[in-house]
C-alpha cells in the first residue's frame, strides 16, 4: 500500500482512538510507519536524503522501544502493509503531520497517567517523535533546496 495512504489511515485512527490503550496501540503503529517509512527512504530515497532517513528511523524505533507495548490484537502492523513510498515530498509533509498527532496524543496521555513509569515512557515518546518530525523537516528543506537550484549544464 502507498505510503500517504497508509498514514492518512493512522492519522484518522489516531484522532479516533479510544482510551490510553488504544491511544498508545496507534502511538506505536505511527511510530512503526515512520520507521518503515525512514528505513525505505534510506535504501531508495533520493541519495541527499539517506542519511537523515535513517536517523529517522533510528529515532521511530526509540519511539517504539521506550512505549514498551506492542499493538493488542490488531494482527500485523500497519507499517508491514507498506509497498511504495510514491512522492517523496507528499509522503514527509503526511509524516510530518502524523509524528504532529503523535506527540500531541502522547502529551494526552502523559498528562493523564496515573503512574511515573507510564509519564517518562510518554514523555521520552514525545521527544522522540519530535526528533523524527525534525528530521522530515530536514529532509523537507534539502527536496525544496534541490529543487529551486537551478540546473547544471554539462560542458560540452
Amino acid at each position: 500500500m502507498d505510503a500517504v495512504r497508509l498514514i492518512v489511515t493512522s492519522r484518522r485512527a489516531l484522532a479516533t482512538g479510544g482510551g490510553v490503550p488504544d491511544l498508545l496501540t496507534e502511538v506505536w503503529q505511527a511510530q512503526a510507519l515512520a520507521q518503515a517509512i525512514g528505513s525505505s527512504l534510506a535504501l531508495v530515497g533520493p541519495p541527499q536524503l539517506r542519511d537523515e532517513a535513517t536517523g529517522l528511523a533510528d529515532l521511530a524505533g526509540h519511539g517504539i522501544g521506550v512505549l514498551d507495548r506492542t499493538p493488542l490484537d490488531s494482527g500485523e502492523p500497519r507499517a508491514a502493509r507498506l509497498t511504495e513510498l510514491g512522492d517523496t515530498r507528499a509522503c514527509l509533509m503526511h509524516l510530518g503531520g502524523l509524528l504532529g498527532d503523535v506527540g500531541i496524543a502522547l502529551v494526552g496521555i502523559a498528562c493523564a497517567a496515573d503512574d511515573e513509569a507510564t509519564y517518562w515512557s510518554c514523555v521520552e515518546a514525545i521527544d522522540a517523535a519530535d526528533e523524527a518530525r525534525d528530521r522530515v523537516r530536514d529532509m523537507l528543506r534539502k527536496l525544496a533546496d534541490r529543487e529551486a537550484a537551478p540546473p547544471r549544464r554539462e560542458a560540452v
